[in-house]
């Protein structure tokens, strides 16, 4: 009988990096030696340019570590260097609908009181928009301090249970989730991270371990990680990401 066909997928914020930072030395060493053991992919929801930034690589320094690159959950596909897809938002939902959505986004956040805002509330990806209540623009003290302050009055939470209210799944075709720490991801439904797998499963790739930080319902680590086709692993941060490694290949 043939041995399974292994592979590790890895989300990057919360996982190989701390939020929005770039990556450690230390666990981009590990990696470049475990890639010698067993075959390496990684999964953002940013988009390349911003994944990239983060993995402090380029495209081609990032496909010899990995062997595909997913950004925007797949919608960027690199296999060896070679993009072999890329699809957008727009194709899909159409513009009246994007606009009617982007334009309730922008009045709901008008309504909303922070201790600060800053800039880029929407950010339009190639693949989904990234909704911003703080601004993405904002500096790391800010987001720490948006990410205390959203814990105790659900800024997020309750904007989300307002969107999936006023535009439902059944007549938008949007999937939403809490995503990172200042935003909610939006995008086409069946585009969350379980998007990249299909590549993988038709590689052959038949054990998928994956790690990811925000694997409760409503993070958009979730779907991935329940997915029945990946080993899910939950970790906490990029250390903790390594020990569980260290401990699976020993």
């Amino acid at each position: 009988m043939a041995l399974p066909k292994v592979i590790c997928l890895f989300d990057v914020d919360g996982t190989l990096t701390h939020p929005r930072q770039k990556i450690e030395t230390e666990c981009m060493d590990y990696l470049i030696k475990l890639k010698n053991r067993v075959p390496l992919a990684l999964v953002g929801g940013s988009d390349i340019g911003k994944v990239l930034e983060q993995m402090d690589l380029d495209l081609e320094e990032a496909c010899q570590v990995f062997e595909y690159v997913f950004a925007e959950n797949g919608l960027f596909a690199c296999k060896k260097n070679k993009v072999f897809h890329s699809q957008t938002i727009q194709e899909v939902i159409g513009e009246k609908k994007l606009q009617e959505f982007i334009n309730y986004c922008l009045m709901y956040m008008s309504k909303i009181e922070l201790p600060v805002k800053r800039g880029n509330f929407v950010e339009f990806r190639k693949g989904m928009l990234n909704i911003s209540p703080i601004g993405r623009s904002c500096t790391y003290e800010e987001r720490k301090e948006f990410v205390a302050y959203d814990e105790k009055h659900k800024i997020r939470e309750n904007f989300l249970n307002d969107l999936r209210r006023r535009f439902p799944v059944d007549q938008y075709g949007l999937h939403m989730s809490i995503g990172g720490q200042i935003s909610i991801d939006v995008f086409p439904v069946g585009w969350d991270k379980r998007f990249c797998l299909q590549y993988l499963v038709d590689d052959g790739y038949s054990e998928i371990h994956f790690f990811g930080d925000r694997t409760l319902p409503g993070g958009n680590d979730h779907e991935l990680y329940e997915d029945h086709r990946t080993i899910g692993h939950r970790v906490t941060s990029p250390d903790d990401t390594i020990a569980q490694l260290k401990v699976l290949f020993k």
